[in-house]
């Protein structure tokens, strides 16, 4: 029997940091402007746990702006009957496009410590857009092989989030619509291929994707 205590450390560890997100969440819908030993305190932590994740006040505060910002998954789809994988794939793009160019600086923000802080095997991340994207394909996914699934999900992540507009912004320098129509036609050309299964993927990639184990997931970018 595989050894699971690895992967229940890992799960813990997003669960901590989910924690710590949730309450400087709620001390910050209060109006005030938390210390990290309140949101610690909250968050039934030590204060030196909360630190072990969150190098400062800053960063927290600016992941908690996010993970305020961002929209719940049943929210997201509530009453949409649709059943169309590119559809309800382009209405998960729309609304973290909207997150993410709305709360830029706090993105940065937390790009630039993801970099540089010292990790010691803690997540920097949540892992925000996956649940989204697996939510939009639901419907579809028996149209898929799971080896075309699992890359269109890690393709639909690259598009999905932050490190998309930095590229379009600093790298390529075009503005957001001309950055929407990019990512639009992305999606559909991505979602087209998986269901087509048009690929041509060498035998020892599919033979990884198909080994790797998918990263536990956190609240939702």
């Amino acid at each position: 029997m595989a050894d699971t205590k690895p992967r229940e450390r890992t799960n813990q560890h997003y669960r901590t940091r989910k924690d710590l997100l949730a309450a400087a969440a709620r001390l910050m819908k209060e109006g005030r402007k938390p210390s990290l030993e309140a949101v610690a305190e909250d968050a039934r932590v030590s204060r030196a746990t909360a630190y072990r994740y969150f190098p400062n006040l800053e960063v927290m505060l600016a992941e908690a702006s996010v993970h305020i910002a961002m929209p719940e998954v049943s929210g997201l789809f509530e009453g949409d009957e649709s059943t169309d994988p590119t559809a309800r794939a382009l209405k998960a793009e729309e609304a973290l496009h909207r997150v993410t160019y709305d709360n830029e600086p706090a993105l940065r923000v937390m790009l630039a410590s993801s970099v540089l802080v010292e990790t010691r095997g803690l997540p920097v991340r949540q892992n925000r857009r996956l649940p989204l994207i697996e939510a939009a394909l639901a419907p579809a996914r028996e149209r898929m092989t799971p080896e075309d699934y699992q890359r269109l999900c890690g393709a639909l992540s690259l598009i999905f989030g932050p490190e998309a507009m930095i590229v379009f912004k600093d790298v390529l320098r075009i503005d957001d619509d001309a950055a929407r129509d990019v990512k639009v036609w992305a999606v559909r050309a991505l979602v087209r291929a998986a269901l087509d299964g048009s690929h041509d993927v060498p035998e020892d990639v599919q033979n990884k994707v198909q080994e790797q184990r998918r990263p536990p997931a956190g609240p939702a970018l």
